[in-house]
């Protein structure tokens, strides 16, 4: 999928964005990345709260290989039924959105960690 097409398919959520990364395209949505499209497959971010959602309808994660092996990321494909429905569409992508927000949340309540703290954990 180019840009166009995933700007066009989302635009039922408001304006989102995308941005070439990992030989596909990170999807944004007030400049949080709340999907990925990787070889023509869109997949939304997940968390604790969602992910749920997504295994019960039997949505797989985005799986990567690397020298460490396979790695499930936190990335889930979107539900089929949202590339024609507009309403299936609204509900899965605000979930993405949703879970990025949260995972934002957790990061800028993080304290940022300096040099002396990194070393302190070793």
């Amino acid at each position: 999928m180019d840009a166009a097409d995933i700007e066009d398919l989302f635009r039922p959520l408001g304006r989102v964005s995308c941005k070439r990364m990992f030989g596909g395209k990170g999807i944004y949505a007030d400049d949080l990345i709340f999907a990925l499209e990787i070889d023509g497959e869109i997949f939304l971010k997940t968390d604790d709260a969602t992910r749920p959602l997504f295994e019960a309808v039997g949505l797989r994660p985005f799986v990567y290989e690397s020298s460490r092996g396979k790695t499930a990321t936190s990335y889930w494909l979107l539900a089929p039924a949202a590339f024609d429905d507009e309403s299936e569409l609204l509900k899965w992508g605000r979930l993405g959105i949703e879970a990025s927000r949260r995972s934002a949340a957790k990061k800028k309540a993080r304290p940022a960690r300096t040099a002396a703290t990194k070393a302190r954990k070793r």
